[in-house]
């Protein structure tokens, strides 16, 4: 799929994984629209890169469309680049032995993976709407897992289960859209430098990289926008997860 002169969307785009990529994408000659929450520096951004900023919230109907509607008028939408989305950390249980809030799950998934689903339906939907090119490809969908999806540590049962579901359900849509020419892969990110780890000591985050098996250090995000752009890139790569993790499994915790 070419890339200069396409629209693409990314969200979370004002910053960590989705920053780095709205600038790659950008630099190498798309039209890029970046869908974040109006409190980010989304319009900061989209300045910076000669796009467009939608406020929007991944998990409502109306806002996603109104950003894809938005990134449709730039050009038409050939890359969406989906990674919204929250980390958090809860056990099952609490210290006391009780069922933490049942409302902390929910939320989780309702974002990283809910949020996700109606990211990729809403943009194939304006997908499917456009001329295909000489190869019947109309577009390129990729979403952010986590080797969490694979490898959950103790706390992780929403985040996993959520970015777990992100995963499960590649393959069945890069079926449905393969008739209209779309195809979609995810990318499983392992640890990655992004403001989370940034908010940690330094001793902290050498340990952490230090973890991986090779090379012995944290991912970098010009590194995920790489793969982004090499997926775009690549037409016989579809419904696929893709771990970008440098070969480490998480312990238990």
């Amino acid at each position: 799929m070419q890339i200069e002169r396409a629209g693409a969307l990314v969200t979370g785009g004002a910053s960590g994984l989705g920053l780095a990529t709205a600038r790659r994408l950008a630099a190498d000659g798309a039209l890029v629209t970046i869908l974040d929450l109006p409190t980010s520096r989304g319009a900061e951004v989209a300045a910076e890169l000669g796009g467009v900023f939608a406020a929007a919230d991944v998990t409502s109907v109306s806002d996603v469309r109104a950003a894809v509607a938005e990134a449709s008028a730039l050009a038409p939408l050939r890359v969406v680049v989906a990674c919204a989305g929250i980390a958090t950390a809860a056990k099952l249980l609490d210290r006391d032995g009780n069922p933490t809030p049942l409302e902390d799950f929910e939320r989780t998934v309702r974002v990283n993976l809910v949020g996700t689903y109606n990211v990729i339906a809403q943009s194939a939907a304006a997908m499917i709407a456009t001329e295909p090119n000489a190869s019947g490809g109309r577009g390129v969908i990729v979403t952010t897992a986590s080797v969490a999806a694979f490898d959950g540590q103790i706390g992780q049962p929403a985040y996993s289960a959520s970015k777990g579901g992100v995963h499960a359900m590649t393959l069945p849509i890069a079926r449905e859209l393969a008739r209209h020419g779309i195809r979609i892969c995810t990318i499983a990110p392992g640890i990655m430098e992004t403001p989370m780890l940034h908010g940690l000591p330094q001793a902290a985050q050498d340990s952490l990289g230090a973890q991986v098996p090779f090379p012995p250090r944290l991912g970098r995000p010009d590194e995920f926008a790489a793969l982004v752009a090499h997926i775009v890139d690549n037409r016989y790569l579809n419904g696929e997860t893709i771990r970008l993790d440098g070969a480490i499994r998480m312990a238990p915790k």
